[in-house]
């Protein structure tokens, strides 16, 4: 098996499987085409599946030509029918990876993924998980369904790992085809032959690991410390607030030194689709081993807590105003996670309009990148543009996302007061009705 796939690999052979077609799994099937693989994408979402198939696409990091010349040329379509995976010699499963209500794992979308590309599952087929989850789940959950419902055995019929994904939507450096990638694979030969596949297709390195759950709390560990540094700036920041201290001045100082520091940064919250996440998946983990990550699990207590501390902040500065949060009409800017992207999963500013709703605050929010938004099942749409009229109507402004394409000048010049949550204004001169987190 192992020689045939090499030999498939190194002739363009493979057909290439990726089940979910979104932030992750659309910029991968790309690239397995544009490397001259053959492709096919699988999601339970007809729309996704059709605007595929009519090469129109809906994701910031894949470029718009490249998508219909790939469909064009037959090199990529997509589709509902699960059967055609008993076509593919590769198929990686990109499919998304919530908490549930009660912040624990929602793995619902990975195991109904595996039970359905097992009832179609052929011989000298590599499965590849790239959902971020807990360590474990390759082995412990993917394996056992797909050897249940093929009747196939792992690593000697089809190859099985864990490759994390490494998507950071807006980057300008580094996308999916450059990003150095991790390869952990139920055997050796399992290991090299997928690696080989990533190899084949990606720029950046691909590194080698000795097994899944390696792979897997390698992902974890990305996330999570990045979680924790930035809940260590955010309560240094709420104590800078009390000894008077500009944190942002104390970050870029301590960035001076080239060794032992990389700076993070405070905010209303945490975004997207990892790091408010992942550090939940370790800790119910740990729970089975009677272990508490107590370090991780403060720091979500902290940064989980920021929306609420940005509205209180909010209605200190409307206080010196002689207003109260309760009527008064709040501005947002920006309801994306992170600047100029269009992706708000998890954005901390949608806890932050909903903590000033509480309040009985009026709150209407503008944000070039998200005309729309839902949020809890409530629909929220966009102020049209950034009016003189619209600023000096709010009795506050709240930054909440650091787009570049706002003039910041401009909001300084005609708002009454400003809460910048994100230090998106420090080039403007002109301070005295803005306010820094």
């Amino acid at each position: 098996m192992k020689e045939k796939l090499l030999k498939k690999i190194a002739e363009r052979k493979i057909i290439v499987g990726v089940v979910g077609l979104g932030y992750v799994g659309l910029p991968l099937a790309v690239e397995k085409a544009k490397a001259g693989y053959k492709t096919i994408g699988f999601d339970v979402q007809e729309k996704k599946v059709n605007m595929v198939n009519e090469g129109h696409n809906y994701i910031g990091d894949v470029v718009d030509n490249d998508l219909k010349k790939l469909v064009d040329e037959h090199m990529l379509s997509a589709t509902t029918d699960f059967s055609f995976v008993k076509d593919v010699d590769f198929i990686a499963i990109c499919v998304p990876t919530p908490l549930d209500i009660h912040q624990q794992p929602d793995i619902s979308y990975v195991k109904s993924s595996a039970e359905e590309i097992a009832k179609y599952l052929t011989r000298e087929t590599m499965v590849v998980l790239e959902s971020t989850t807990y360590p474990g789940t390759t082995e412990e959950l993917i394996r056992p369904i797909l050897e249940k419902g093929s009747g196939l055995a792992c690593g000697e019929d089809f190859y099985l790992g864990f490759s994390p994904e490494r998507v950071d939507p807006g980057n300008l450096i580094y996308k999916t085809k450059n990003t150095p990638k991790v390869v952990g694979a139920i055997g050796k030969e399992a290991t090299e032959v997928i690696s080989a596949m990533y190899r084949s297709v990606l720029e950046g390195e691909v590194y080698e690991v000795t097994s899944p759950a390696i792979a897997e709390m390698e992902k974890i560990l990305e996330n999570t410390y990045r979680n924790i540094n930035i809940g260590l700036v955010n309560e240094l920041t709420m104590l800078c607030r009390e000894m008077g201290i500009s944190m942002w001045e104390v970050i870029e100082a301590a960035k001076s030194k080239p060794y032992g520091f990389q700076a993070f940064y405070p905010g209303p919250g945490l975004g997207g689709h990892c790091i408010p996440l992942d550090p939940y998946y370790l800790s119910w983990k740990a729970r089975e081993y009677g272990f508490h990550t107590s370090m991780i699990e403060s720091s979500m207590m902290i940064n989980d807590k920021m929306p609420e501390y940005c509205v209180e902040r909010a209605g200190m500065i409307l206080n010196r105003y002689k207003k109260a949060l309760n009527g008064s009409k709040v501005l947002v800017l920006g309801v994306a996670y992170k600047q100029d992207i269009d992706d708000y999963r998890e954005s901390p500013a949608l806890k932050v309009v909903e903590e000033l709703e509480k309040t009985g605050a009026e709150v209407s929010y503008y944000d070039p990148w998200v005309k729309e938004y839902k949020f809890k099942n409530k629909r929220y749409v966009s102020e049209p543009e950034l009016t003189k009229e619209l600023l000096k109507n709010a009795d506050l402004v709240m930054v909440t996302a650091a787009h570049t394409n706002v003039d910041y000048d401009f909001v300084q010049k005609h708002a009454i007061a400003v809460f910048d949550t994100k230090n998106a204004m420090k080039m403007v001169r002109e301070r005295d009705n803005i306010e820094l987190l």
